[in-house]
């Protein structure tokens, strides 16, 4: 089966158009993140990680959003260790949303320390389904009652930049709230982790 083969036919005819062929990261990776497991990606800047790790799950909301049986509740969290990388994100993802049809349909929220009190208010009353979120603003959501509503209908985390996580106590500190993000939603999220080429890689 063609990788490609995985999504939906807009979604496929859209890669095609922009893109071409899927890098050999989107190809190991997009099996794995579709099949529900916990993905690594390493590989260096240029390869296509973003996409391979944010477009299994933007199919499959569009499809949703498409049957009617997408719900307006959280589904992704993607954990950015730096603010300037969040925001790009949040521009980067315009293109495949505009691209598969679903800007209108998937709503997408970010939280920062910058984040004005208004937007974070709306976000409480109108969740968006995939959040863009720094590892401290993550871990203040999960000390809030409010935060925890928003939260707790969470399917995946996105987890970027690990090699800067790595070995620090900024990173363990994420873990300790991912692991809290499991309880809350009461069972393990899938992750899909995002980092520069590491080795050892286990």
């Amino acid at each position: 089966m063609k990788v490609l083969e995985l999504f939906d036919k807009r979604t496929q005819e859209w890669f095609c158009s922009a893109l071409g062929e899927p890098t050999p990261v989107q190809k190991m990776a997009w099996p794995g993140i579709a099949a529900g497991r916990h993905v690594l990606v390493s590989a260096p800047t240029g390869t296509g990680k973003t996409l391979s790790a944010f477009l299994v799950f933007l199919d499959r909301m569009r499809r949703e959003a498409q049957e009617g049986m997408l719900a307006d509740e959280l589904q992704l969290i993607y954990v950015s260790p730096l603010k300037s990388l969040a925001a790009d994100i949040r521009e980067n993802l315009r293109r495949p949303l505009d691209g598969i049809g679903a800007q209108e349909e998937i709503t997408v929220g970010i939280r920062t320390g910058d984040t004005p009190q208004r937007d974070r208010q709306r976000m409480v009353r109108k969740p968006p389904h995939i959040l863009i979120i720094t590892p401290e603003s993550l871990y203040l959501m999960l000390t809030s009652k409010t935060g925890q509503n928003v939260l707790a209908t969470a399917k995946a985390v996105i987890v970027d930049e690990l090699h800067a996580l790595i070995d620090t106590k900024r990173g363990a500190h994420l873990m300790l709230s991912l692991a809290r993000l499991d309880h809350l939603c009461g069972r393990p999220l899938q992750r899909i982790g995002l980092s520069a080429t590491i080795a050892p890689l286990e």
